[in-house]
């Protein structure tokens, strides 16, 4: 099964889980400090909420999230073949998740990522195109 992610970075977390809890019917899968996530069946959506500075709730980076590593690998060389710039990061963690992934950007630089998640993480993490905005990112949430 593959499904759309979504990631907000939102600056009430508690409020926006009970209103997305509220909105799809499901109970949040992940919550950590500063993050919550929702695997939502129908419509087949991972709806991720970062802790992020007040204000309105802006979009962090956009996904698909996929079974396995080999449809990470198939989706970099479809990607690359089509003359995308991609970066693979290779079991890195992020979103207290260890991960395969391809990012691309599409026309209005919106960050994309294919991933497969390969196991759980303690820490939300800041490893690969996360970290290259770590520095940039008082808050250290760390999304690109």
């Amino acid at each position: 099964m593959s499904r759309v992610q979504l990631a907000l970075r939102v600056s009430d977390l508690e409020g926006s889980i009970a209103f997305y809890r509220s909105l799809f019917g499901v109970e949040p899968a992940k919550i950590r400090p500063g993050y919550a996530n929702f695997a939502v069946a129908e419509p087949p959506l991972k709806l991720v909420l970062i802790e992020g500075e007040a204000g309105a709730t802006v979009l962090d980076h956009l996904g698909v999230e996929v079974e396995e590593t080999a449809a990470v690998r198939e989706a970099t060389e479809r990607l690359s073949g089509l003359g995308l710039a991609t970066q693979v990061e290779d079991d890195t963690t992020c979103c207290y998740a260890r991960q395969d992934k391809v990012w691309v950007r599409g026309p209005g630089d919106e960050p994309w990522e294919v991933y497969a998640v390969t196991a759980d993480a303690p820490y939300y993490g800041c490893d690969g195109v996360v970290a290259s905005t770590a520095a940039s990112d008082p808050g250290g949430t760390g999304a690109p």
